[in-house]
């Protein structure tokens, strides 16, 4: 019986944030995880959906165009660890197209090639860098990740092989150009309003009067509400005005007048 392994897996979330600090602090992850706590907090949790251990996450698992991937050992190693999976086996054709047989428990062997016409195609052959240096070994890759993508797709979360992505260019900023600024539409001009003719005004002031008298409306209020269809002059705003001074003058108090005509008689 082996001893029990010390395990760093952190098991509270004040733990992860802890642990992701220390691990920014080392030289031993890769530099997209470097000196970025919050990298590495979100790389253990696509890891632990992954089945992967803290470090192993970190080791296994790329960024490439700001998104997450998987290196292909490491999408094997998922695969492979997997209940569901029966085998996975790959190799060469005749012509050196890479294949990769994967079986998954209860379903029929499902086959994936890359031949050198399809790295052609996809405008890799003789790209530089590793499909000059290793063209082979990104054969086999990317038949492995096409088959184990399809076969696997709920192992592997949606995931992308890191060495397939790679080769997939970041998306090109496009410039489109200095913004017009549309002004919006003036509103019409609102049409000038006629004079209210002294004729109309004369007829009309004594039931005004009556309307403010009734207090049914107050100068103000009949104001407002006739200039809407006219304009008055200052002499006419004034009158109007004016009949709230005189339907609201208060009443003369009794004895005040009993008095001066008491005194008037005298």
């Amino acid at each position: 019986m082996q001893p029990p392994t010390f395990d760093l897996s952190p098991r509270t979330f004040e733990q992860a944030l802890t642990f992701a600090g220390y691990l920014a602090e080392s030289d031993l992850v890769p530099k997209d995880f470097r000196g970025k706590p919050g990298n590495c907090l979100i790389g253990m949790q696509w890891g632990a959906e992954l089945g992967l251990k803290p470090l192993q996450a970190l080791q296994g698992i790329a960024v490439i165009n700001g998104r997450p991937n998987l290196w292909g050992d490491a999408m094997l190693a998922i695969v492979r660890a997997s209940p569901l999976c029966e085998y996975v086996v790959e190799g060469w054709e005749a012509d050196g197209t890479a294949f990769c047989k994967a079986k998954r428990r209860g379903e029929p062997e499902q086959i994936r090639t890359f031949s050198d016409h399809d790295a052609k195609l996809a405008g890799l052959l003789g790209k530089q860098g590793p499909w000059q240096q290793s063209p082979k070994r990104m054969k086999q890759l990317r038949a492995r990740a096409f088959a184990l993508r399809d076969v696997f797709t709920d192992l592997l979360r949606g995931m992308h092989m890191a060495e397939e992505s790679a080769d997939i260019p970041p998306p090109a900023e496009r410039h489109m150009g200095a913004v017009e600024e549309v002004a919006p539409p003036a509103a019409p001009a609102r049409p000038e309003l006629p004079a209210y003719e002294q004729a109309a005004f004369d007829k009309n002031l004594p039931a005004w009067t009556k309307l403010v008298a009734d207090g049914k409306k107050t100068p103000s209020d009949l104001l407002a509400m006739l200039s809407t269809k006219a304009t008055f002059s200052d002499a006419q705003r004034q009158q109007i005005l004016s009949l709230e001074r005189a339907a609201e003058a208060p009443a003369a108090d009794s004895f005040v007048a009993d008095m001066e005509a008491a005194e008037g008689a005298q």
